[in-house]
């Protein structure tokens, strides 16, 4: 996956941010919303894109459409590059395979070794009791 091409195929919109910030947040668009067409894009393979619709899933739209939103600055240009930082970490983490875990059998020396002990703290515990003078 390339950066520089995905970036390309990112459409942003300028809003005016809500909130607290007196007479600039009713007149400047500082925040950035983020929107992605998981399926209009060419950079992605389709196996690509089937894993983040898969891991994903909560986060996109009805029609795979992934929406993000950045108001964290007053500067419109700082809310970009990190909203962008963002989507980034996101298709990374939705592109990420797990290891597939091999199950693998218990050593036989290692079972011994768990007898051997559970064996020794009985004896242990054995010789604490006070004889039977039967």
């Amino acid at each position: 996956m390339d950066n520089e091409k995905i970036i390309s195929e990112l459409n942003f919109k300028a809003v005016r941010s809500s909130g607290a910030g007196g007479q600039n947040v009713n007149k400047v668009s500082s925040k950035v919303v983020l929107s992605f067409d998981l399926e209009a894009s060419h950079v992605l393979s389709n196996d690509e894109k089937t894993l983040l619709r898969e891991n994903l899933s909560a986060r996109l739209t009805s029609e795979n459409i992934l929406i993000l939103n950045c108001d964290e600055d007053r500067s419109q240009l700082k809310n970009k590059e990190i909203v962008i930082k963002r989507f980034l970490e996101i298709i990374k983490k939705g592109l990420f395979v797990p290891k597939v875990r091999k199950a693998t059998r218990i050593p036989k020396s290692v079972i011994k070794k768990r007898i051997k002990d559970k064996k020794n703290i009985s004896d242990l515990k054995q010789s604490r009791k006070r004889p039977n003078l039967d």
